[in-house]
């Protein structure tokens, strides 16, 4: 997400961007498990629908993360971007695509190596995907995890 808009002060639309509605899918209460994954993540709508807000409490291995992320449309670059800020004092960009029943997440910019791939169930209750990214000697990390709707 761009640092601000202040720019646009005084011109901002009235009505959220279209493309925010992709993210529709994501609303609600997911339960997320994986290779030594465990995750509730939670979408909703910020009043006026012009963010999605996404709260998130996971554990992997012996790290623990929770934290909030406010997503929306970034203006420049006519993305759905992010901002995740975690209690271990992260303060990361994400960008998202929602095409169907495929999301991307990509750490930073679109096309970046560090990114998950996952496929929605048919009617959106579950989604499975893997996240990757390069490592120092050239091979990939990464896990596989599965999501389940449970609200």
């Amino acid at each position: 997400m761009i640092e601000n808009n202040n720019a646009l002060a005084g011109k901002l639309p009235k009505t959220p961007y279209p493309e925010l509605k992709k993210l529709q899918p994501l609303v609600g209460t997911w339960k997320i498990t994986g290779d030594d994954l465990e995750a509730i993540s939670d979408y909703e709508w910020m009043e006026g629908g012009f963010f999605l807000v996404h709260h998130f409490d996971l554990t992997q291995g012996n790290e623990h993360h929770k934290g909030v992320e406010y997503i929306g449309f970034d203006e420049n670059t006519q993305t759905l971007r992010s901002r995740l800020m975690d209690i271990d004092g992260s303060n990361f960009s994400y960008t998202y695509e929602i095409e169907g029943h495929t999301m991307w997440y990509w750490f930073g910019d679109r096309g970046s190596g560090n990114y998950s791939k996952s496929t929605f169930s048919e009617d959106f209750t579950s989604y499975e995907g893997k996240w990757q990214w390069p490592t120092p000697d050239g091979s990939l990390g990464g896990f596989s995890f599965k999501a389940k709707k449970i609200n």
